[in-house]
């Protein structure tokens, strides 16, 4: 695999024989592309990193089918690299996200001229597949919060006053994992019981929960943060067994754990519970638009697909509790 020297200059190296694998490249380099995904389209860290592990993914590919250059890149390459993945199991959602990342490098990539042409722009993604969210039933998120209240009636450890507080969070306001992890201390307005959150895009928005929520919030700051919190801290809400902000991947497993104390076979996480909770929201009678801002979609149509998911629940009743369906 070709690499770049620290020492050459980006002017004066030929375009036609630049190394694929971004991460090996120039630093320079690397940096200029990251800062694009970063500055000009805005990405999130985690997208970010998404993006350039999709890149290096096409051109570990692509270097094992021989080729070096920037010149003899086409599209039937990335057409090769889509195929290969699906046959190694790639879901089609994940297919479609990794024609998003490649998209966007050889788009960046011809518009700085280390490409001849945007190659990916023809590269067509596969249509998504339709299903509805998982999401628990009203009898389901019941039982799940009085398994984790009887918990920490019995053990009453920090670790699961943080369960209960974050789940409760978690479907009281409907964010999602990466929003909760991003609360500050300040970011909770006790008298109004709302959340600031910073959604997708940097996007603020001020979000509802309710007395629940607050209880278990207010019993987390007193009993359980104190117990995890160090110099690492700084004004991060929720915080790991470290002392430092809590990883979405921690939050994950405290939720699968939560919700496998219910019985059920599936494994309901983070985003189930925001699934559940819009869901739960317009069947009690809220209307689309306030469930929208509440979730922070930015087109209605997101949030439309809850409506399918109320009218199958409900066709589903009707058939089992009408004497004629």
């Amino acid at each position: 695999m070709l690499r770049i020297s620290n020492a050459v200059s980006i002017a004066a190296l030929d375009k036609n024989w630049v190394a694929f694998v971004i991460m090996a490249l120039d630093p320079l380099l690397a940096k200029r592309y990251r800062e694009h995904l970063v500055v000009e389209r805005n990405l999130a860290d985690n997208s970010v990193r998404a993006y350039l592990s999709d890149l290096e993914s096409l051109l570990s590919h692509i270097n094992a089918l021989g080729v070096s250059q920037f010149s003899d890149l086409h599209i039937n390459h990335l057409r090769s690299w889509l195929a290969n993945l699906q046959s190694k199991g790639a879901a089609r959602a994940s297919l479609t996200r990794r024609v998003i990342s490649i998209r966007a490098f050889t788009y960046w990539g011809a518009r700085n001229g280390w490409l001849d042409r945007d190659i990916g722009r023809d590269l067509i993604a596969p249509k998504s597949e339709s299903h509805l969210p998982d999401l628990l039933q009203s009898s389901d998120t019941q039982a799940l919060f009085q398994s984790l209240e009887s918990r920490v009636a019995e053990e009453a450890t920090p670790e699961a006053i943080r369960a209960l507080s974050i789940v409760e969070t978690l479907y009281a306001a409907g964010i999602r994992v990466s929003e909760l992890t991003g609360l500050d201390l300040g970011d909770v307005n006790y008298e109004r019981n709302t959340l600031r959150v910073i959604g997708k895009g940097d996007k603020e928005r001020i979000v509802p929960i309710g007395n629940p929520a607050i209880k278990a919030l207010e019993s987390y700051l007193r009993h359980s943060r104190p117990v995890f919190v160090n110099e690492r801290s700084g004004s991060a809400l929720y915080l790991g067994s470290r002392g430092s902000r809590i990883d979405s991947r921690v939050v994950r497993e405290i939720v699968y754990q939560s919700t496998s104390a219910i019985g059920q076979l599936a494994r309901y996480g983070p985003h189930a519970l925001r699934h559940t909770a819009a869901t739960h929201l317009l069947e009690g009678g809220a209307d689309l638009r306030t469930v929208q801002e509440l979730l922070g979609h930015s087109s209605l149509s997101t949030t439309q697909i809850y409506t399918h998911v109320t009218q199958d629940r409900i066709k589903k009743a009707y058939k089992q509790a009408h004497p004629r369906a």
